[in-house]
C-alpha cells in the first residue's frame, strides 16, 4: 500500500514507491496505476511531485502512458534494456565487435539451458524454421528464419532475462551491424554452411547433449561473427 511521504526530493519518493511495488509485486506488468489525483491523496504529495516522478517513470521505460487510459506499467521491456544500452554504446564509441563478443558469450551458455528445459511442441518449432531457412532462398526471409531460430533457443531456455538481453543485441546488431548481418546470408556458399549449423544445433538439442549443441552454437557464432567483422 502507499504511505504519506515526507521528505526534500518527493518525486524521487514517489518513483521509489511505485518501484517497490513492483518488485514486491503490488503492481504487475499491465496494472493501470491509480489516477493522479488518488496518488496525490494517498501520497499526501503535490500534483507536481505526482507529474515528476510519472515523467520520469516514463523516461526509465517503467511506465507508459496510453491517451484516454491514464497510466500504466509496461507490458514490454525489450527497449527500456535497449535503449540506454545503445546509447552507451554510441557515446563511448564502443566497437561492433563488443555486441558479437556478447552475444557468443551468451548464446553459447543459453543453448545448454536450451537442451534440459526444451518441451516437445518448442523442438518441433525449431526444426521448423531450421528447415525453413534451409530452402528458402529469400535474403529477407532468411535473416527473419535465422532471428527465429536464435529466439526460439533462448525462449525454450525459459529465462525472461536472457531473452531480453539477447533481443538487445539482435536490436545493436540490427542498428550497428545490419548491411553486413545481411551479406552473409546472400552467398548461397554461406546459406548451405548455415543450414547445416543450424540442423547441427538443433540435431544436439533434440539428443539431450548440452555440450554438444554449445560447442556446435560455438562454431556457428564463430563462423557467423568472423564473417561479420570482415564485411562490416
Amino acid at each position: 500500500m502507499f504511505h504519506p511521504i515526507k521528505s526534500t526530493k518527493v518525486y524521487e519518493q514517489v518513483i521509489d514507491q511505485i518501484k517497490q511495488m513492483v518488485i514486491d509485486g503490488s503492481l504487475k506488468k499491465g496494472d493501470k496505476l491509480p489516477s493522479e489525483r488518488e496518488l496525490v491523496d494517498n501520497l499526501e504529495v503535490s500534483r507536481t511531485s505526482v507529474r515528476e516522478a510519472i515523467r520520469s517513470l516514463q523516461i526509465m521505460g517503467l511506465v507508459e502512458c496510453r491517451q484516454g487510459e491514464g497510466n500504466f506499467i509496461k507490458q514490454n521491456f525489450e527497449n527500456t534494456l535497449l535503449e540506454p544500452i545503445s546509447i552507451m554504446f554510441m557515446l563511448q564509441e564502443s566497437n561492433p565487435e563488443e555486441i558479437l563478443e556478447v552475444r557468443k558469450i551468451i548464446e553459447i551458455e543459453t543453448v545448454a539451458l536450451a537442451v534440459r528445459r526444451i518441451n516437445e511442441d518448442e523442438l518441433e518449432d525449431l526444426k521448423r524454421i531450421a528447415d525453413l531457412f534451409k530452402v528458402c532462398k529469400d535474403e529477407n526471409k532468411n535473416v527473419k528464419y535465422d532471428k527465429e531460430f536464435h529466439y526460439k533457443i533462448a525462449k525454450a531456455a525459459d529465462n525472461l532475462l536472457i531473452i531480453n538481453i539477447l533481443n538487445a543485441m539482435s536490436s545493436l546488431m540490427d542498428a550497428f551491424l545490419k548491411d553486413a548481418r545481411k551479406k552473409i546470408l546472400v552467398d548461397e556458399n554461406n546459406l548451405i554452411v548455415l543450414a547445416n549449423q543450424h540442423e547441427l544445433i538443433y540435431k544436439a538439442i533434440r539428443d539431450g547433449d548440452a555440450e554438444r549443441a554449445s560447442l556446435e552454437m560455438r562454431k556457428h557464432l564463430d563462423f557467423t561473427n568472423e564473417y561479420i567483422k570482415r564485411n562490416r
